[in-house]
């Protein structure tokens, strides 16, 4: 086989990549992912923990300190924005409030130098996708915020580029807005077949839109999964406190494994799932437990009872509140060592046994807690 016929493996990857600033501040250290063409990857993080920053550099606004950016098999660390097989979406848009919506999609084309019928035919056809046709001769200021944030993704879809890059591009809009556009966004990347990379803060449009998320914190990637792996099986103690309303529990490793293994707690002997390659007795521990796995019982149960039922996982506790929501209880209890846990539940499965103010028991399955090494 010709060596230019070999499929590449991946549409992005990036290895070993670092940003250091010239006052010596890191900014991104060791990012290393691959991914495959027309995945969607989100970029999820609390402020300044870099993650446009590694955008940008992967766009080209932003220099390579350290590492190798390839895009289809190119190494392309030095290459202009201009001449990159990607475009990018920014949170304000960046439209030209002088031109019309058409005006708009057909600058990147225009600044290739493509035929004007070749560019007529490209354009005409990616404003009937997204439904903007009817307004490509009005100019974008007088258009609302969800008719912006399409005309953004034509120009951005236009020029085909290899990997479309968003930064934040929902921010600006209302809750309301922000979930259509969301699905709209989904549906036209499954469409088109295009690798998304997908920066925001929100977890939400991250778990709902991406098909695997990478968790970064100063800096450096903690996690990278899929939605629910990464909501279910957090792999280290700040994405479990990030993603989720987990309650995080200490405790010392009694015997090792790799399936379930038990914890001495202050709660006493605990169980919870091993994290992947196993875990040794004596080792320190935090079980994890997400709010969804955790059943609530009557303090009017005897604990036998409950235990019967649940084995050792099972938790004393106080119910401080209960407040009915639609058909979701909201339930905020209180462990022995006053820690605040808050949990919903469907009314009917809760309805007529629990009482705000009395004790009560929290307990779950151990294939529903993850063990995380400290």
């Amino acid at each position: 086989m010709n060596p230019e016929d070999e499929p590449v493996a991946y549409d992005l990857s990036l290895s070993n990549i670092g940003k250091v600033y010239d006052n010596g501040t890191p900014a991104v250290i060791d990012f290393n992912l691959d991914v495959d063409k027309g995945e969607f990857i989100a970029f999820l993080g609390p402020s300044g923990c870099g993650k446009t920053t590694t955008l940008r550099m992967i766009a080209g606004f932003e220099s390579i300190t350290s590492g190798d950016l390839m895009i289809r098999g190119k190494r392309i660390n030095d290459m202009l924005p201009e001449h990159r097989p990607t475009s990018m979406i920014f949170q304000n848009y960046a439209l030209f409030p002088h031109m019309t919506v058409r005006q708009n999609v057909m600058f990147g084309l225009e600044v290739k130098g493509l035929p004007k019928a070749e560019a007529d035919r490209k354009v005409d056809r990616i404003l009937d996708k997204l439904g903007l046709t009817e307004v490509a001769g009005i100019r974008t200021t007088r258009l609302s915020g969800g008719q912006r944030q399409r005309i953004a993704l034509a120009r951005s879809l236009v020029v085909e580029p290899d990997i479309l890059l968003l930064d934040e591009p929902l921010g600006a809009l209302d809750a309301n807005l922000r979930k259509s556009i969301q699905n709209e966004l989904k549906l036209l990347q499954r469409d088109l077949g295009i690798t998304f990379v997908f920066v925001t803060h929100a977890q939400s449009e991250a778990l709902a839109l991406s098909d695997r998320i990478v968790v970064m914190n100063a800096g450096r990637v903690e996690q990278i999964s899929p939605p629910r792996e990464l909501y279910t099986r957090p792999q280290s103690i700040f994405v479990a406190r990030f993603i989720g309303a987990n309650t995080l529990i200490a405790g010392t490793v009694r015997s090792g494994g790799s399936e379930d293994v038990m914890v001495d707690t202050a709660f006493g002997p605990l169980a919870a799932h091993a994290p992947a390659g196993g875990t040794s007795a004596g080792a320190q521990a935090s079980i994890v437990l997400p709010a969804e796995s955790m059943h609530v019982l009557p303090g009017t149960m005897a604990e036998a009872e409950v235990r019967a039922q649940h084995g050792s996982n099972v938790i004393a506790c106080t119910i401080n509140r209960l407040q009915l929501v639609g058909h979701i209880l909201q339930i905020a209890l209180t462990l022995p060592n006053g820690e605040a846990v808050s949990l919903e539940g469907h009314a009917d499965k809760y309805r007529d046994t629990l009482t705000a103010g009395s004790t009560a028991f929290v307990a779950w399955n151990p294939s529903d807690a993850t063990l995380i090494l400290q």
